[in-house]
């Protein structure tokens, strides 16, 4: 299959995956941000908890969760969408495999929300677990992504 784009606009398309990964890495880092603090307002006491109450970390956490699986959904169709488009194929390796992986992370994670909402201890630890391990796979993503970048610009 061939796409009838102009090269300058196939060139330029390799860089929304990259630049929107980073953005979706800076709103993963505020959502741990927010996640500590909704747990720190569940066990703070007096002032201290008034005080938390007051930034509804919950809520943020909630709706940059939401903001987090639905871009993390977009980008990595988009990536594989540029993939293709410009290559005629997708390129199966550990940055597809991790990325994919990390996108089914983001989706169970979510789906956790629920559960943890009535207070289910095990899904609030998995959720933890998840998240963790996902930020650890974005970072990982991040050096691999710029591989590919160098690539992309040395070509």
């Amino acid at each position: 299959m061939s796409f009838d784009l102009p090269d300058s606009v196939k060139f330029g398309l390799n860089f929304v995956h990259p630049i929107m990964m980073w953005l979706l890495f800076a709103v993963t880092l505020y959502a741990l941000y927010s996640g500590i603090q909704t747990q720190r307002t569940r066990t703070a006491e007096g002032e201290v908890k008034k005080q938390l109450i007051q930034g509804k970390f919950r809520n943020k956490h909630y709706q940059i969760g939401s903001l987090l699986l639905a871009l993390m959904i977009l980008g990595t169709i988009g990536g594989m969408a540029v993939t293709y488009i410009n290559n005629g194929k997708l390129f199966v390796g550990p940055h597809l495999l991790v990325g994919l992986t990390m996108t089914g992370i983001v989706g169970i994670s979510a789906a956790l929300a629920p559960l943890m909402q009535g207070g289910n201890a095990i899904a609030r630890y998995a959720h933890i677990t998840l998240n963790v391990s996902l930020l650890g796979l974005f970072g990982w993503q991040a050096v691999t992504g710029m591989q590919i970048v160098q690539k992309i610009l040395s070509n």
